[in-house]
């Protein structure tokens, strides 16, 4: 081959190495900053860019893969969640706890993130360490460890706010474990068991309390039920022997009317009446013991006269 061949070949490799370096594709959800003679030139948006080689180049940042801080051109714009290691914070009551935490931001503006911060997953781990501190610092222990919810909205607006001039946008922070000293931890069982101890003498208590109100209603409801019965009865019973009454007063009230009829306004009626009942109580005497006592009418003038009562009425029918 001869000096133009080479010369035509060398020309080809250097257009398809020109290309290669002129020709940037950025996927879906990432960027990338170009500077040009050390200065901003562009954010370059997915899809296929066309740069000038060796007078522009991608700037590169500091990223957090896998654990370990790297620099990288690629600027990756989705949600992305950093898992903090456990760090000590001192609650308000001098309590020595261990929190662990979980942060998801996104970029949201990738120049402020490439220029106005040197190391941005460093700035945010600080931040958010100093941060929990300062939240905790306020908190007792038995409120941090009820209160997750109010430490992950304050740590979020906090940290979403420091965060803006970064062009992050901190989206949510989440507490994983809080770790109290194992004295503490102790401490706060037996306190969990005296307390249900506690609840537990409290209910029996109540229920016996309960049970003895309940008793005592009972009884006193029976009392009162007994005591209206016996009344109802007695009412019933005096209503019953009035209605007796009232009928024996009226069958002898006609006995006397017919017995006035039969004799006649001559005869008193009363004498007959008082000579029947005579007789009637003279005749149980006589079935009593006949052999030791002799039973004599004291006033015999008025059985006679009764007698004769009865003997008119006789002769009257």
């Amino acid at each position: 081959m001869d000096t133009t061949t080479y010369i035509l070949i060398a020309i080809a490799v250097c257009v398809v190495i020109f290309a290669k370096k002129a020709i940037v594709i950025i996927p879906q959800s990432e960027t990338k900053i170009v500077e040009r003679l050390g200065r901003y030139f562009a954010t370059l948006k997915p899809g296929i860019n066309i740069i000038i080689p060796f007078i522009d180049h991608a700037k590169s940042i500091v990223v957090l893969h896998n654990g370990r801080y790297q620099y990288s051109t690629t600027i990756d714009l989705r949600e992305q969640v950093y898992d903090f290691p456990k760090q000590n914070v001192i609650t308000k009551d001098n309590v020595q706890t261990e929190i662990n935490a979980l942060l998801y931001f996104q970029i949201v503006d990738p120049f402020k993130a490439t220029y106005e911060i040197n190391n941005l997953p460093n700035a945010i781990e600080k931040l958010t360490q100093t941060t929990l501190r300062n939240i905790i610092g306020e908190l007792e222990l038995d409120e941090t460890l009820t209160s997750r919810d109010t430490i992950n909205k304050k740590l979020s607006a906090v940290l979403d706010d420091a965060t803006d001039k970064w062009g992050v946008k901190v989206n949510r922070v989440e507490l994983q474990d809080i770790t109290p000293p194992a004295t503490v931890l102790n401490a706060m069982e037996k306190q969990m068991q005296a307390e249900r101890n506690k609840r537990a003498q409290i209910l029996t208590s109540e229920g016996e309390k309960a049970a003895e109100i309940l008793a005592s209603e009972g009884e006193k409801t029976a009392i009162i039920n007994k005591a209206e019965a016996a009344r109802q009865e007695a009412i019933l019973h005096a209503d019953g022997e009035a209605e007796a009454r009232i009928r024996k007063a009226q069958a002898e009230a006609k006995a006397i009317e017919l017995i006035t009829q039969a004799v006649g306004k001559s005869t008193n009626p009363a004498n007959y009446l008082l000579a029947q009942k005579y007789i009637q109580m003279m005749q149980e005497l006589a079935e009593g013991d006949k052999t030791k006592t002799v039973y004599l009418p004291y006033e015999a003038t008025n059985l006679l006269g009764s007698i004769g009562g009865i003997k008119e009425l006789f002769k009257a029918s």
